[in-house]
């Protein structure tokens, strides 16, 4: 679950691809969740945590966050 997170993160820094934030968003949740309810839990409390801080802290507002979670959600429920 973390180790599925913390490698699409991993990739979407080295991919450096604007714009290209949500498709690792979804793929790190779905690479979770394909773990078991385990993952789909590691996966959702990881999305959340990093996106209450990036939405308080980095200034990226609430419609960056809003379609981070939906890309986060997308992702653990199988979408590609």
């Amino acid at each position: 679950g973390a180790w599925d997170m913390l490698r699409a993160y991993w990739d979407m820094r080295k991919a450096n691809y604007k714009g290209a934030d949500k498709y690792f968003h979804a793929r790190g949740n779905y690479d979770a969740a394909q773990r078991g309810p385990g993952g789909a839990w590691a996966a959702k409390v990881i999305s959340d945590a990093r996106e209450s801080w990036q939405s308080d802290m980095s200034g990226r507002g609430a419609e960056d966050t809003r379609a981070d979670q939906e890309a986060n959600a997308w992702g653990r429920n199988g979408g590609d």
